[in-house]
This record gives C-alpha cells, sequence and structure tokens, in this order.
C-alpha cells in the first residue's frame, strides 16, 4: 500500500520527519519497505499569470504569450491548446534545470524570443498528462510552485499482512498513526441524505445470494458532467499507483485509497430495466470486461446483473456495457461488500486480480459502506455538478453484531509480562476504536469495531494491547520451564524422522514444484494407460510447464539431478518427501499419496592417491535403502524381481521392495531414456521411490535395548555356484531358516559372472554368523549345522559347492 504523507496528514496530525513516521509505522506492525521523495527539485519553479496571447507570426501551431512572472513581463512562445489570457501555470525561467535533465535557456523559437516555458504536468515530473500547461488555481505571479501547490510530498511503501486489510487505505494508516501518537482521527465531512427526487422512484436493487453478498448499497446523482479530475486528485492517485481516468472513475479510486472501500460507477442509462440484481453466474456464461477481455464464467462466480443480463463481476471488475463514457450523466453508485472467500475464488478461476478483488478477499468494513458510497457522492457532485438523488438502496438482511470478548487484565499482563492497568489496556483499545466496558477490576469487555475483521478472540485484544504499548516496551525475561514428568519422549513426526535418517545417510532434501507438466509422463516412458498420465489439470496454472499436478516424486528429482550436473556438482545425493496426486473418476477431489524418492549419482569416492575413483552402481543404492528401512525396524524386507517393468526405471536393474505382502516401493537404475531426454546421458543414475503410508504401516520406531554378546561368534563362508536366474534373496531366506537361532546375520560378499564360469551360471559367496546368546558355539556343532545348511540351499535352488 502506497500512502502519501501529506494525504495522512489531512486525517491526523504528524509533526514527525518522514524517516521517523516509518519507523513509528514498522513499531507498530505496519512494515514501511520504502519511503520516495516526490516533487524534489521544484523549488526554482514560480508562477506566472497570463496577461495576452497571440499568434506565432511563422509557426500555426504556436502562440506567443506574455507573462506576468512577478514584478517583471516575459515572452514566452507556446504550443498548447489551453494557453488563454488570465491563466496561471508554472513557468521555467532561463538557467533553471527541469525534472528531466533539460536546462533552460532564453532564445528565439521560429524568429520570436521566447524567455522561459510554461510548463505541462508531464514536463514537472508530477503525472502523465501532456494535453496542455499545467492550471493553477489564482495567486500571486512570481511565487514559488511548491508554496502554492502541495506537490512536495513523501510517499510511504507500507507493507500490509493479510490479516489488517483494514490498513489498506489511508484512513486506516492515519488510525494507527493517531493510536501511536496517542491523538484522534479527523475524518472525510460526509454530505449524507441528497436533495434530488428519492433514489426507490428511479432504480431497484434485489440480492439473491445474502451468502455472497451480504450488504449491498446504490446510491445516485444526475447531471453530472464527465471531464477531468483536478490535478490534487490526478496527483494523489499517481503517488500511489493508480492511472487518472475521469472525475467519476478517478473518486471511486480515491475513496477505495481513502477509505479501503471499493466502489463501482455504472452509467444509470445503460442498465437495463434500471434495477440491480445480485446473483451466481450460470456455467459457461460469457461476459465482456473493462479491460477488453471476454471471459467464460463458472457457477461460482458472483455477478452483478441488470434486467438484460451481468453488467460486473462482483468485487472483481466491471463490464463494458455499462462503463462510464465522455457523454455518461447519471451515474449508479455501486458500495457493497461481498464475501471474502466467493471473490477470491472468482478472482483465481477468472486469473483477475484487481484493487477491488484485493480488498474484498480479506475483508472489508461491511459498516462503512453507505459512509464510503456517500463520500463518493459528495466528491462527484464538488468535480463534476449534478444533482445527488435522496437516500439509498440498502440491502443488509443480517446487521452487523460486533463479537463480544472478555479481556482478562492479569492474564494479559502475566502474557505479555507487563504491569499495565485496566485503564491503559482500556484506553489503548479505545483509541483504535474499540468499544470497551470494564466489567470488574480484572476483566474489560470489548466490541471491535467491524472493520476490524481479524479481532475475534482474546488473544487478538492481547496483541492489540502489546502494539499499543509498544513492542520494544515487552521486558526481557527468562521463561519459566516446568520440569516434565515424562519418561519417554514423544515419538517424532513420520516426516521429520524419514528426513532425520536420509540425511544421516548423507543425502540432501531438495524441494521441487507439486506442480508439473503432462510431459513428466513421458519422462518416465509412462504407457498411455498408465497411473501416472491420470493427472489432475490445474485451473489457473501459472504456465503450461505446471498445469498438472505430480503423478511421481522421480521427475522432479531427475530435474534436480539436471541442474546440478549442469553446474559441475558431482556425487549428487538428493531426496524429496511430499505427496503425490491421481485424479479419481466421478470423484471431485484427487487421491494423496505421501512418498519418499532418492537419487543418487556421480561417483562414490573420488580418486585419491590410495584408490581410483569409484562410480555409484545399483548395490550402493541398495544398501542406502537397506539402512534406512533398519532405521525404521524392517530389516527383513525383500527386493524381489519384478514381474512387471516400473516407468522410469531399467527393468534389467530393477527390484521390488516388499515386507510381508505389502510392496513398499521399487529400487533400480533410472532409465537411460530418461538421461538422454534430459540431456544428462553420461551420468547413470539409481534411485528408489517408496510409498510412505505402507512405511507407516509397517514401521517399528521403538528403541528397544539389545545387550552386548557374552560370547564369541563363530563365522562360516559358503561358496556355491547357481543358476543365474536363482535370486540372492531366495539364498539368503534360505540360510535364515535353516539356520534356526543360532544365525545373527547372512551377508554377501561376493559375486561372479564371468569367463570362468560356464553359460547360464553364476557364483555367490556368503558369509554366515552363527552366535549363542547363552553359551560358546562348539566348532563341532557348528561345523554340523553349516553342513545342514548347504544341503538346504542346495536342496532349495540346485546350487553346488563351488569346487577348490
Amino acid at each position: 500500500m502506497k500512502a502519501s504523507l501529506n494525504w495522512l496528514k489531512e486525517y491526523v496530525d504528524i509533526s514527525q520527519s518522514p524517516e521517523e513516521l516509518a519507523q513509528i509505522l514498522t513499531m507498530v506492525g505496519l512494515e514501511v519497505e520504502g519511503l520516495e521523495p516526490h516533487g524534489a527539485g521544484l523549488d526554482e519553479i514560480v508562477v506566472g499569470r497570463i496577461l495576452a496571447v497571440w499568434p506565432h507570426p511563422g509557426a500555426d501551431r504556436l502562440s506567443l504569450c506574455r507573462v506576468d512572472v512577478g514584478g517583471r513581463e516575459l515572452q514566452i512562445v507556446c504550443g498548447a491548446p489551453n494557453a488563454a489570457e488570465g491563466v496561471f501555470a508554472p513557468v521555467a525561467l532561463p538557467g533553471v534545470r527541469l525534472p528531466g535533465g533539460m536546462k533552460i535557456k532564453a532564445g528565439k523559437i521560429r524568429g520570436e524570443l521566447s524567455e522561459g516555458v510554461l510548463l505541462a504536468e508531464d514536463e514537472l515530473g508530477l503525472t502523465e498528462d501532456h494535453t496542455g500547461i499545467m492550471e493553477l488555481d489564482p495567486c500571486e505571479p512570481g511565487s514559488r510552485l511548491i508554496d502554492v501547490v502541495p506537490i512536495v510530498d513523501h510517499v510511504l511503501d507500507v507493507s500490509i499482512t493479510p490479516n489488517r486489510p483494514d490498513c489498506a487505505c489511508i484512513i486506516g494508516i492515519a488510525r494507527e498513526i493517531a493510536a501511536a501518537l496517542g491523538t484522534t482521527v479527523r475524518k472525510p465531512v460526509l454530505r449524507a441524505g441528497g436533495e434530488g427526487p428519492g433514489i426507490e422512484s428511479l432504480a431497484q436493487v434485489e440480492v439473491e445470494d445474502a451468502t455472497g453478498c451480504p450488504r449491498y448499497v446504490a446510491g445516485m446523482i444526475r447531471g453530472v458532467a464527465v471531464r477531468k479530475s483536478p490535478f490534487w486528485m490526478r496527483y494523489r492517485l499517481l503517488l500511489c499507483g493508480m492511472r487518472a481516468i475521469n472525475n467519476i472513475v478517478d473518486v471511486t479510486n480515491y475513496v477505495l485509497l481513502e477509505m479501503g472501500q471499493p466502489l463501482h460507477a455504472f452509467d444509470y442509462h445503460r442498465l437495463g430495466g434500471r434495477r440491480i440484481v445480485v446473483r451466481r453466474s450460470l456455467e459457461g456464461e460469457r461476459f465482456a470486461t473493462l479491460d477488453g477481455e471476454s471471459r467464460t464464467l463458472s457457477s461460482e462466480t458472483l455477478m452483478i446483473c441488470d434486467g438484460n443480463g451481468p453488467v460486473a463481476i462482483a468485487g472483481i471488475m466491471g463490464g463494458l456495457n455499462s462503463e462510464i463514457v465522455s457523454e455518461t450523466e447519471d451515474v449508479l453508485i455501486e458500495s457493497a461488500c461481498f464475501d471474502p472467500v466467493t471473490i477470491r475464488r472468482g478472482s483465481k478461476f477468472l486469473g483477475l486480480s484487481t484493487e477491488a478483488s484485493y480488498r474484498f478477499e480479506r475483508g472489508t468494513d461491511i459498516e462503512g459502506t453507505p459512509d464510503a458510497l456517500w463520500r463518493a457522492l459528495g466528491l462527484m457532485k464538488e468535480l463534476g455538478g449534478g444533482e445527488v438523488a435522496s437516500g439509498s438502496l440498502d440491502v443488509y438482511p443480517r446487521p452487523y453484531q460486533a463479537p463480544e470478548i472478555v479481556l482478562r487484565v492479569e492474564r494479559t499482563n502475566r502474557f505479555l509480562g507487563s504491569a499495565l492497568s485496566s485503564e491503559s489496556m482500556a484506553r489503548y483499545l479505545r483509541n483504535l476504536e474499540m468499544r470497551v466496558e470494564t466489567m470488574d477490576g480484572d476483566r474489560l469487555r470489548v466490541l471491535p469495531p467491524a472493520f476490524r475483521v481479524d479481532i475475534s478472540r482474546e488473544v487478538d485484544l492481547m496483541e492489540e494491547v502489546a502494539r499499543a504499548d509498544g513492542y520494544d516496551r515487552i521486558p526481557v525475561t527468562v521463561p519459566h520451564v516446568r520440569p516434565s514428568a515424562e519418561r519417554d519422549a514423544p515419538e517424532m513426526p513420520l516426516g521429520a524422522e524419514v528426513r532425520r535418517v536420509m540425511i544421516g545417510l548423507g543425502f540432501s532434501e531438495v524441494i521441487t514444484y507439486s506442480f508439473v507438466a503432462p510431459t513428466s509422463a513421458d519422462l518416465l516412458g509412462a504407457s498411455a494407460d498408465s497411473p501416472l498420465r491420470t493427472f489432475v489439470p490445474l485451473l489457473n496454472p501459472l504456465t503450461t510447464e505446471q498445469s498438472v499436478l505430480r503423478t511421481s516424486l522421480i521427475p522432479g528429482l531427475l530435474g534436480a539431478v539436471q541442474t546440478n550436473v549442469f553446474q559441475q556438482e558431482r556425487g549428487l545425493r538428493l531426496f524429496e518427501w511430499g505427496k503425490v496426486f491421481t485424479a479419481r473418476e466421478g470423484e471431485p477431489l484427487p487421491l494423496e499419496r505421501l512418498r519418499l524418492a532418492a537419487v543418487m549419482t556421480g561417483p562414490l569416492h573420488e580418486k585419491t592417491w590410495y584408490g581410483e575413483e569409484t562410480p555409484v552402481d545399483f548395490y550402493d543404492i541398495k544398501g542406502v535403502l537397506e539402512a534406512f528401512l533398519r532405521g525404521f525396524g524392517l530389516g527383513d524386507c525383500r527386493f524381489d524381481r519384478p514381474d512387471d517393468a516400473f516407468p522410469g526405471f531399467d527393468p534389467r536393474v530393477c527390484a521390488v521392495v516388499t515386507c510381508g505382502e505389502d510392496r513398499f516401493g521399487v529400487i533400480g537404475k533410472v532409465d537411460k531414456r530418461a538421461m538422454v531426454a534430459l540431456d544428462i546421458e553420461r551420468e547413470e543414475v539409481y534411485g528408489f521411490d517408496l510409498d510412505a503410508e505402507a512405511l507407516a504401516r509397517h514401521a517399528d520406531r521403538r528403541r528397544l535395548f539389545r545387550p552386548l554378546a557374552k560370547f564369541p561368534a563363530v563365522y562360516r563362508d559358503i561358496s556355491m555356484i547357481f543358476d543365474s536366474d536363482v535370486e540372492s534373496a531366495r539364498v539368503l531366506d534360505i540360510i535364515r531358516a535353516s539356520a534356526g537361532k543360532w544365525v545373527e546375520s547372512v551377508r554377501i560378499f561376493d559375486l561372479y559372472e564371468g569367463e570362468k564360469m560356464p553359460p547360464g551360471k553364476k557364483a555367490l559367496a556368503v558369509r554366515v554368523c552363527y552366535r549363542s546368546d547363552k553359551k560358546t558355539l562348539d566348532g563341532a556343532a557348528v561345523n554340523a549345522l553349516h553342513e545342514k545348511v548347504i544341503a538346504a540351499i542346495g536342496q532349495g535352488t540346485g546350487g553346488r559347492l563351488k569346487e577348490g
């Protein structure tokens, strides 16, 4: 919100410097992000009065003017069409440098002497208007322009938080300043009532959707002249970031900035049936807005209609079919309060955000709508003449009831660490225009005004007391911490535990967009009927590359790999914990599932003086996943050969992660085709993709104490030859089953498939650790058990011991 300091001073007495004022606002919670001076460098511009005007003898479009600049008369050549006898205008004398950098010199123009320049507003850097010289009110010729017109100003760029829509206006900011300085706000004088015929005989208002529009107020002015607004209004609009259009539209924007209430002006004679109807739009209905766009509406969009059809999108933008034009004479003014959720939905659906929708989405003052209407009608009559119709049309079926909140003084002091009296708290709250009644010595009954949509609880009032007293005055105290009687720490949320374990395994978390392109499924090579193609489309996508919700985390991770590889990063270890979304036929909402995905690429170890570079392979990512699963008590998970191909993974280097009868996910090498599509085909990427819900079902996150072994372990190795299609997991399962309770661990330490092996065969070496927790194992007993294990392997797989 941009706020003019001169404008603020109309409503509150301010003696502080702009910098001091910015500090005061920041300390009450309205951070001032910028302070911009305006009108500087115009000290030498003076006011001149045109005494006479006659044609330039050598140019049809130029005139010669005799100008009184205070004690002397100058001849100035001017090309402005409004240069006329009696006009007061700013003059730049020879030697003056204009804001654009041009230095004025006396000289001849088409053979006639010009001793200065009569200036337009844009030449002064004030507005964009260059239609003619700037016309001033009569004053003493020779006066400095800055002493006659309040153009020297400062604009404060105030950051308005979403919960404080009441501060998105000049009066709202002035109210905060007044409360901080302990003074009062002077509000604009309203001319309510009108003097013309009653509006009831001229128009009607009907609200069909009272939820979307809890209050609608309409007023009218007749016989008004549409013309250019005076400089002071156009200048203020420009300083606050708005473009001047004409006096009628400018007044609606002026009141919006001043009071925070969006208004809309309709050309009365372009309203069919002389009536206003507030209703929901029809699905697929078309409407042309003021920006010239034809828009398709949804049934959720709230519309303002006349007797023939829509004339405005409620709270967002008006229509071309009822806009104010130069011929307009009679104007119907809308001042309404719309439901924030309804306006936000309409704005998002249409992809259309305006100054009005910004305020309605956050909440406006339902009690202040008539005040804004009468303020606008008064300004329109002042700037365009005409006659204001008597009364207003006010549809207000459920009048505002202020929430009654009890503020406990002792509890507030304890909460803030302060020692304020109930009188001080009551004074602070009254300064913020709240109604306060003392119930007893320790309690206050508070009724917040309608414009404070953010106040509904006692804690909200505590915050207001803290702001008013000053955050910097809250004493620094050591918090009182009660010792906990709990013996066990509360369990960490699953997501936090997953992140802790993955980071401990050397991985870095990435957070990628949930919005992706439909081509993300192409990157994974998903088939036409794959679940990865059941996308949920976005109604209002940021770009075509972010038009659907993701169905997999893998494309986002591969995009992160691509970015890092292009930046010459190596040894990448990345993971993401997040949701994926799948559309469901016949269901309004998608299926949301939590997933954990990780990828690794690059060297496992860099080349050093004691070893060569070791590239990452499948067993590295498998080891990472096994360590991760052990962290959740899932050391007995299996890695099985998949029956079907998994999109995105190389079917030759891929396994299904299984625990019990549940499939957790998939692990393997990322398909080379994805690497080629990303232009990083030289990289070999390995990863896994797990179902978080399955992980949560099976995870045993208890930390159980396991005593250190009292008796020594006995190790035995097995080296056998198997058919190539025998799964290693099958061998390990047989060992565990046949070795019984003495087996402590089983680990594969060698695998060979090469020239020395017969075709279709492989050699597998396994180390088995035997240990008892009750006695030292006898070598003979271990050997007998080991022979039993070897026999079970041979019987279950057809394997035979490797000779030699």
